[in-house]
């Protein structure tokens, strides 16, 4: 789910923000994952990237806590040998690739270049 104004406005708990380093993880929102998390595993990811070069963070809760994270691959790093952040979490959710494309591209998520696309 694309985390636009209104999600953002609907799970934000008004505490301060955490410290796991994302650009727009609503204050609070990482109490509400880890709880979802006690019946499976769960990610948080963000991506910006303008004209191929950007930037990826990533983590996953289950059983109630971060087991994954949080990843940051900052503009102009080179993904390290286990992958991109968000392909590292999507591994961690059991998604395997296949030898032609990552786990990114293996769940769709190029399909979109925009939050707003996701929504339309």
């Amino acid at each position: 789910m694309p985390m636009t104004g209104e999600v953002f406005d609907t799970v934000t708990d008004g505490s301060p923000a955490g410290s796991l380093g994302f650009w727009r993880l609503p204050a609070g929102f990482e109490k509400l994952l880890a709880r979802w998390s006690a019946a499976g595993s769960v990610a948080y990811v963000e991506a910006e990237y303008f004209g191929g070069v950007g930037e990826q963070h990533a983590a996953v809760w289950a059983h109630g806590g971060v087991v994954l994270g949080p990843l940051h691959v900052e503009e102009g790093q080179a993904f390290g040998s286990a992958g991109s952040p968000i392909s590292q979490a999507l591994r961690r959710l059991g998604v395997v690739a296949d030898a032609a494309t990552d786990e990114f591209a293996t769940v769709g998520l190029d399909r979109h270049r925009s939050s707003e696309g996701w929504i339309a």
